[in-house]
């Protein structure tokens, strides 16, 4: 991949295995919004402008060289290789379709803290609604961004929300949630879940550090797993991914460990990839409702 920094835009060339459509609607994120022939997305701080201009082609507005190096290369997960992993994959023929149709699907690395507030917000949730409360959230208690003239908004940091008390929380109307999301905060600040070195323990010792906070499952466990500490071996299993193993791999009375063993068995280190792959595939072709 070759990368020019223009007058604040980077292009990206020869760039492989990248489609904005595929990974920021595939529900692995809440914060990047479709504008125009693009998506606007705030992440690690910064607002960005991401549109694809050819299969290989990628410009990302509002950034830097530098931005690239320090944030966006990991962000999007350009040093992975997919190629290879969808080729892995591919020898299941669900997932050949699936991957052929999402082909532009990564993982990105997101921040671990903002992906496990979101993730908690995002239980019995829909994606429209769990946006909007991120969105009111980062207002109210975010820093402050400009971009292009319009005023954008950080996640908010674990020391701002463990000050806060479910009062301050009622405007975002999270019910129950709102005591998830203060003591995740609470214990993200003490260090009694130190959430940014849970990425040097193996999968199933950072997923039990993250189910001590209230209102984290397996599945939320998972996606914070998968979707922000590298821990590609994760498999969250939500109504959706149930319903679509149930009918592409087993039967309607298959439970969530037999779900689990049957992804750890066939899809092994890229099980996370092959998550995302099929979620996306079944939604977008209405497999599942």
């Amino acid at each position: 991949m070759k990368i020019v920094e223009e007058d604040k835009k980077l292009v990206l060339t020869e760039v492989c295995d990248f489609n904005p459509v595929h990974t920021f609607m595939c529900g692995q994120c809440f914060r990047w919004d479709q504008e125009n022939d693009g998506f606007l997305g705030i992440a690690k701080g910064k607002a960005v402008f991401v549109k694809s201009i050819s299969d290989t082609q990628v410009e990302i507005y509002n950034a830097t060289k530098a931005d690239f190096d320090e944030i966006w290369q990991d962000y999007f997960d350009f040093s992975t290789d997919y190629g290879k992993i969808k080729k892995a994959l591919s020898g299941d023929d669900n997932l050949k379709k699936a991957i052929e149709f999402g082909s532009g699907i990564r993982i990105l690395n997101q921040d671990p803290f903002e992906c496990l507030i979101s993730f908690i917000i995002s239980t019995q949730n829909s994606i429209p609604r769990i946006k909007k409360i991120i969105a009111k959230m980062s207002e109210l208690f975010g820093e402050e961004i400009t971009y292009n003239g319009k005023k954008y908004y950080a996640f908010p940091t674990c020391d701002t929300l463990c000050k806060l008390s479910e009062g301050d929380l009622a405007p975002l109307k999270v019910g129950y949630r709102a005591s998830y999301i203060l003591d995740a905060a609470k214990k993200v600040k003490s260090g009694e879940v130190d959430i940014y070195n849970l990425y040097k323990l193996d999968t199933l010792s950072a997923r039990n550090e993250l189910l001590k906070i209230k209102g984290v499952g397996p599945k939320v466990a998972d996606c914070i797993l998968l979707f922000s500490l590298k821990k590609h071996e994760a498999f969250p299993i939500d109504v959706w991914i149930g319903r679509i193993m149930r009918l592409l791999y087993l039967d309607e009375n298959a439970s969530m460990k037999d779900i689990l063993k049957y992804s750890s068995e066939n899809f092994s280190s890229f099980a996370g990839f092959a998550q995302q792959y099929l979620f996306y595939y079944a939604r977008e072709n209405k497999l599942i409702g």
